[in-house]
């Protein structure tokens, strides 16, 4: 059997050349190649395309790149998360292409397998794909999706063997798999290397077939940005919010699949208890999302979409993005609860962008409101300066058309029932009337 030649991180940065095409693996820092790109860094290589899920963290790995002004342009979905990036976009200093999530990771697998475009119905009709093609299967609009290929591209592994076979630790899949069969160079950053033969061979994620270079280094707390602990920002639990997160809970049955958006619905996480039997999937890569931790390292447990450590509940099971998104795309999951920006009184749905705010990126919001079986948007019911968000038609960019079947705000609860947008229940507090002056949309009432 072959082996993988081992070099370091600066050998491996070497490999890398001005104005190449890399695919970089990672979720955040979590999975993310850290101890190459700092060497890219360090090297200075500059007129980078640059493909991942995002563009690092602020000054970690990727981010140093950035900060550096080595990446020229970008293909990602979702770099909100790194302010520094949104600020180059702003200035022009990095040229941004936004894709959803799930279509990345389908892309990225494409590109891989030797499959040269695919048909999506994720983001048909919205801004992010006017211009590309688009036909209809079985009714239902669907966009031609290029696949992704990349010159280098550079992985993060738990474990690998000399022959390059690969392992990733709990949620550090996420795109690495499908990015290490999308290079035409591929370059693997693990934790250890081993012989070949102490990887059980249904433990091996990449087989080595992928893989050509190997790069020993190791990780700790303060190279992912966690230095004094598992790190995160608290969640924001005022009274309105939990309110309303309660009242999503009641909605989610035992044995339900279920996928939780970042804001207002990540706090149900923290209200469903074991004997709920709700199962919690987690696009980057986890199906069976526990708790967040209390004490520990950022290193000792997975991480959710929001980049924050949980625990893994008695049956979880870890996989890649592309099947993870397969998953939602092919309508396994029963429920997702989404944070909202405006919902119209057709079902459309809006909760990625607000023009001249520094958002850059949809994430998992798209495949999620068009694959899940049932769409609940959680959000308040009106903005700060007391506008309606249940309106006659969205302004704001379309996260998806028609899809929402309940809307739960801190006044009351609709719901579409045969097509028309109903209101059902009022909210602890609320009157009818106060319903009735701050919603613009047109809706029917049926309160029991």
């Amino acid at each position: 059997m072959k082996k993988c030649k081992q070099l370091t991180p600066q050998e491996a940065a070497q490999l890398i050349e001005p104005g190449m095409n890399i695919l970089v693996g990672g979720f955040g820092s979590n999975g993310h190649p850290i101890h190459i790109m700092n060497a890219l860094a360090e090297q200075g290589t500059a007129g980078l395309s640059y493909v991942g899920n995002n563009v690092g963290e602020p000054g970690i790995g990727a981010g140093r790149l950035l900060r550096n002004k080595q990446i020229k342009h970008a293909t990602g979905s979702f770099f909100t998360s790194n302010p520094e990036a949104v600020k180059a976009y702003q200035t022009g200093q990095l040229d941004v292409k936004v894709i959803p999530q799930g279509t990345l990771a389908e892309a990225l697998r494409a590109g891989g397998v030797g499959v040269p475009a695919f048909y999506t119905p994720t983001a048909a009709g919205t801004a992010i794909t006017e211009g590309d093609e688009v036909r209809e299967f079985n009714g239902v609009p669907h966009v031609l999706v290029p696949a992704i290929r990349g010159d280098v591209s550079v992985v993060r592994a738990y474990r690998a063997d000399e022959a390059g076979n690969l392992q990733y630790r709990m949620s550090e899949q996420n795109f690495n798999n499908a990015i290490a069969m999308a290079g035409d160079v591929v370059i693997a950053e693990v934790e250890e290397i081993v012989p070949v033969g102490q990887i059980p061979p249904e433990q091996i994620h990449t087989p080595g077939i992928f893989v050509d270079y190997l790069v020993q280094a190791h990780l700790t707390d303060d190279d992912i940005g966690f230095p004094d602990g598992v790190g995160g920002s608290p969640r924001k639990a005022d009274d309105t919010r939990m309110a309303i997160a309660r009242r999503a809970l009641q909605e989610l049955k035992p044995g339900m699949y279920t996928n939780l958006g970042v804001g207002i619905p990540t706090l149900v996480a923290d209200l469903i208890k074991p004997e709920d039997n709700i199962v919690l999937q987690s696009e980057n890569g986890m199906l069976g999302v526990g708790p967040a931790p209390t004490e520990g390292s950022a290193l000792d447990f997975p991480v959710n979409a929001g980049k924050m450590p949980v625990t893994a509940l008695p049956g979880t099971s870890y996989f890649d993005s592309s099947t993870s998104f397969g998953m939602i795309r092919g309508k396994h999951i029963d429920v997702a609860i989404m944070g909202g920006l405006e919902v119209a009184e057709n079902g459309d749905f809006a909760n990625w962008a607000v023009p001249g705010k520094p958002l850059l990126g949809v994430g998992g919001a798209m495949d999620l409101a068009s694959g899940a079986k049932r769409l609940i948007v959680t959000m308040t019911h009106v903005n700060t300066d007391g506008s309606p968000k249940i309106v006659p038609r969205c302004t704001l960019p379309l996260t998806a058309y028609g899809v929402v079947d309940m809307v739960i705000t801190d006044k009351a609860v609709f719901e579409f029932i045969d097509g028309q947008l109903t209101l059902t229940e009022l909210m602890p507090g609320a009157t009818l009337e106060e319903v009735r002056a701050t919603t613009t949309a047109h809706f029917a009432e049926k309160l029991s």
